[in-house]
């Protein structure tokens, strides 16, 4: 088990309590909507908003936490994440804020408190990028963007 640091934000909402795992099997801990205003968010179709959790943390070197999007939210009212992924780095220790998107057809309301991501820890491996003069063949080669048939 890997260790995050959390700290949290002047005026933030403890009572919200840190990230968790709503179930054993788990792989990503829920994020809540940390409203400094303790308010709410009104996103409309295509809208999109950069939501507070209250918190910073401390990723340990040779780790990152990639930012997810909830299912139940994305099949039900169309909110995403734009850059899903989206990746913190074992460097940062700005505020942590998750980009929330309106794909659906009707406005939706972020309220403080709701569950609105879930972040999964997971290890980077670093790779070195060498400049070659050819690459080597495969029988796919440089076929893409459906070259390799329908499903």
């Amino acid at each position: 088990m890997v260790a995050i640091q959390l700290i949290w934000d002047e005026g933030a909402d403890r009572d919200l309590g840190l990230p968790s795992y709503a179930s054993a099997g788990a792989a990503g801990a829920d994020l809540r909507a940390n409203l400094p205003d303790r308010g709410q968010i009104d996103l409309a179709p295509g809208a999109r908003a950069l939501v507070p959790t209250g918190l910073r943390m401390a990723i340990p070197e040779g780790y990152e936490v990639q930012i997810r999007p909830r299912s139940g939210l994305a099949l039900k009212h169309g909110i995403t994440l734009p850059n899903s992924p989206g990746t913190i780095d074992s460097d940062f220790r700005g505020p942590l804020g998750v980009i929330v998107m309106n794909a659906g057809q009707e406005s939706f309301t972020i309220r403080h408190g709701d569950r609105i991501a879930q972040m999964v820890v997971a290890p980077v491996i670093l790779a070195r990028f060498d400049l070659v003069d050819a690459l080597d063949d495969t029988a796919r080669g440089a076929g893409g963007f459906g070259s390799t048939g329908r499903r």
